[in-house]
């Protein structure tokens, strides 16, 4: 049965998903590309980025776990870029150039309506303005029987997690301490929701842990 997951969502050991201060020079906010510090050197990674090298091994296969078997993505407008307010125009169209990662429809959280934009690699970006219920529908429909992906940031994670709408949770814990930022999980009783550690493995770069409902 398709799930709708998080996957490959790095936190600091007190739980932020970002550093503070996001914006167009530092999209992931000061300090914030410490968290990926298990992921940047992965083949996955060098695959994508277009490098020759990488690593193999468990940091590795969570890498590709975590956009594996995925027909829909949801993504927060932050996510999508430093844009704020209504569109001044359609040049942006995302950080990843022509052709995103995401290789299938992709919906965009917004309050401001745009149509949608046709990448390459079969990724499309869908504005969804009547809010997350909706996105979530929409990619359920498109997803077919794979999986929906909510692909960030930390406040859709977090609202997402509130109507207990995600099913599984792989967080990647760096061994850094950020001390502020947007917190993931503060307030959140993920035993509450069902949620039950399924998976842990450490590595030298992080530790990565898979949460699903019991």
């Amino acid at each position: 049965m398709p799930k709708v997951r998080v996957a490959g969502f790095s936190i600091s050991v007190d739980g932020f998903g970002a550093g503070p201060h996001q914006r167009l020079e530092d999209p992931l906010g000061q300090r914030g590309p410490e968290l990926f510090q298990w992921f940047f050197p992965t083949k996955y990674f060098c695959d994508m980025v277009g490098k020759a090298d990488g690593e193999s091994g468990v940091d590795n296969d969570y890498a590709a776990r975590a956009m594996s078997n995925f027909g829909a993505f949801i993504l927060g407008r932050n996510m999508f870029g430093p844009v704020r307010g209504p569109w001044p125009n359609d040049e942006w169209k995302g950080w990843w150039g022509e052709n995103p990662p995401y290789h299938a429809p992709t919906f965009i959280l917004t309050h401001h309506a745009r149509p949608p934009i046709t990448m390459q690699g079969g990724t499309t970006f869908h504005f969804v303005t009547d809010g997350i219920e909706s996105a979530l529908r929409q990619a359920k429909a498109a997803a077919g029987d794979k999986d929906v992906k909510i692909g960030g940031g930390v406040a859709m994670v977090r609202q997402y997690l509130e109507i207990n709408a995600v099913d599984e949770i792989h967080l990647a814990v760096s061994p850094v301490v950020l001390g502020r930022g947007e917190n993931l999980l503060a307030g959140i009783d993920l035993a509450k929701l069902g949620f039950k550690v399924t998976e842990h493995a450490p590595t030298a770069r992080a530790t990565h842990i898979v949460l699903s409902k019991s």
